[in-house]
């Protein structure tokens, strides 16, 4: 199914479901099913509204610990490979979190350094 034509509240062709749906109404989609062969009139409300605070989001240049004993020499070799450095004050790995996103490198950082993804 296609959507052909997306409309915001208030544009030309919503008088009347702005009048019907008010302020909660943020989207009307027009939607194509060929199959079908029927058009399909769709409206995007608002239902609910919370405060809500985004998630920080590290940074691929950021330096983030990972945790990994010396007896595991893969994992050693895995951080080296990614640009890490050995933080001797800190006693713990620092690597560029872009080179571990993703990776079971990430599950490595201590849990007082996690951040949302």
């Amino acid at each position: 199914m296609k959507s052909r034509l997306n409309l915001k509240a208030g544009q030309k062709g919503t008088k009347q479901l702005t009048e019907r749906f008010g302020a909660a109404l943020l989207y009307v989609r027009y939607r194509y099913d060929e199959q079908r062969g029927v058009r399909l009139k769709t409206v995007e409300l608002i239902i609910e509204e919370k405060p809500w605070t985004p998630p920080l989001r590290r940074q691929d240049d950021e330096l983030v610990p990972v945790a990994v004993d010396y007896a595991e020499n893969d994992l050693r070799q895995q951080v080296k490979a990614a640009g890490g450095r050995w933080d001797q004050e800190g006693k713990i790995w620092r690597v560029p979190y872009g080179a571990i996103k993703g990776t079971k490198l990430e599950e490595r950082i201590p849990t007082s350094f996690r951040k949302k993804k």
